[in-house]
């Protein structure tokens, strides 16, 4: 950090002396000179040491997600395994787009050591090639897929995490998505357990995991293995920077009792439109306009209530159409507005809440943030969303979206299930990335006190 503010201070100083008309002698002086080294030092940090954060797309990208075997996943992926990134652009004019990809460390900074050609075989920055158009829906839109590996990029080399961005034809990005790449080369026991302190017991989820391998030695353990927690794929209440508490052998050893708990939250709330003709579960009534309108029931908070029961997809959605006619049900199924009432006096003017899901990525934009009517006294929000079955909750976050889990909307309940993974990172001294190289994986039924 010192040495970063110094840079600092001989950058503003290199500055000043480019603004004033300084006589030729003062600006071949080898001071002037080091100042401008500084200035070009600092602005190679500071370009490197940017976290690579998701771009959320625009209002006419909708229904981004990562695609395996046919189904919506979590952006975790083995290498080698083939997915597909599929995405709609509601303005149906088959725009061109094309794809970059970017490796990262483990802070999402850029891998600076890499090029390219390092982690991937054959080239990125090429045309989405596949794609057509909607048919028989009154929102039109072209559906996008792109499918990695391809003829254009034909392997990714390496584990780690990556970024995906879309471009536009001026190869601006449009919108990002995180994805991991991972072996298996260590194991990663993982077991939920409650949480250790009586403040939090009936509310968190507690992480007790190991690194286990006996295939290498890890060098420095504490400086170059790093791990990473997730809860139901989210990337925005993922937990980073925890240490080996203690190592046996070669075994690391993870049992810490605040430092890797997660808020539990509430089972996901749900609606089904899969058929826009009639109402069903969660819907109140749909109604028909230029585009039909789905009208959800008026949802209460929960964090008073007792728990209770009833299953999820944690956070997932299935687009479906069940109309007799229907060939292709992601070029076929609809979009609609849906409506969200949320009734939650307690509050009011504190705290911004949000609808998010895998629908939309989890993003704290205006698009999916809650507005409160004086008039119904509800917080309401309308959100174009494609038909089918979709889970959704209310996130509570403060000004700068940072999700804000011990004021949930729905409450934190130790009961809930959740499914929960963890990646590790290894560097060894002379390595230049963060290489993934485990993964675990555990389910909140299985709790044990």
């Amino acid at each position: 950090m010192i040495f970063i503010m110094a840079l600092y201070m001989l950058s503003i100083l290199y500055f000043i002396s480019l603004r004033s008309r300084i006589k030729f002698k003062i600006m071949t002086n080898p001071l002037y000179r080091l100042f401008g080294f500084a200035f070009l030092l600092l602005l190679n940090v500071t370009t490197y040491a940017q976290v690579q954060t998701e771009v959320p797309p625009p209002y006419n990208i909708k229904t981004v997600s990562f695609i395996q075997n046919g189904e919506n996943v979590y952006p975790y992926f083995r290498l080698g395994e083939g997915f597909q990134l599929v995405f709609d652009d509601l303005f149906g004019n088959e725009a061109n787009y094309y794809y970059s990809l970017q490796h990262c460390n483990y802070d999402w900074t850029p891998s600076s050591q890499l090029t390219v050609n390092d982690y991937i075989q054959g080239f990125d920055n090429q045309r989405i090639q596949n794609y057509n158009n909607s048919f028989n829906t009154l929102q039109i839109y072209s559906r996008y897929v792109l499918t990695l590996p391809n003829k254009f990029t034909t392997r990714i080399l390496l584990t780690g995490n990556y970024i995906l961005n879309i471009l536009n034809e001026d190869h601006e990005v449009v919108f990002s998505r995180r994805f991991i790449l991972y072996q298996d080369d260590v194991a990663v026991p993982l077991q939920v357990k409650r949480a250790r302190g009586m403040d939090a017991i009936q509310q968190k989820h507690n992480m007790d995991f190991a690194v286990r391998t006996s295939a290498f030695n890890f060098q420095s353990p504490l400086q170059n293995v790093k791990v990473a927690l997730f809860q139901n794929g989210r990337f925005d209440n993922a937990i980073y920077n925890v240490k080996p508490q203690y190592t046996i052998g070669n075994d690391l050893i993870y049992r810490y009792d605040k430092e890797t708990q997660f808020w539990a939250g509430n089972e996901y709330l749900y609606f089904e439109n899969k058929d826009v003709r009639v109402a069903t579960n969660g819907v109140l009534r749909i109604t028909a306009g230029e585009i039909y309108n789905t009208i959800l029931y008026t949802n209460e908070a929960r964090g008073s209530k007792p728990y209770t029961y009833f299953p999820d997809i944690n956070g997932n959605f299935q687009v479906r159409n069940i109309a007799n006619s229907v060939s292709d049900q992601n070029l076929e199924s609809d979009y609609t507005w849906v409506f969200f009432k949320l009734s939650a006096p307690a509050f009011f003017d504190k705290k911004d809440i949000y609808v998010g899901g895998m629908f939309n990525n989890y993003a704290k934009t205006d698009e999916y943030k809650l507005e409160y009517n004086e008039k119904s006294r509800l917080y309401e929000k309308a959100i174009m969303i494609k038909q089918g079955f979709n889970n959704y909750m209310y996130i509570t976050a403060d000004k700068g979206g940072r999700v804000d889990g011990a004021a949930a909307v729905d409450g934190n309940y130790f009961q809930t299930e959740n499914e929960y993974n963890i990646f590790v990172y290894y560097r060894e001294n002379n390595e230049r990335y963060d290489r993934v190289i485990g993964r675990g994986n555990a389910n909140s039924e299985n709790i044990i006190n």
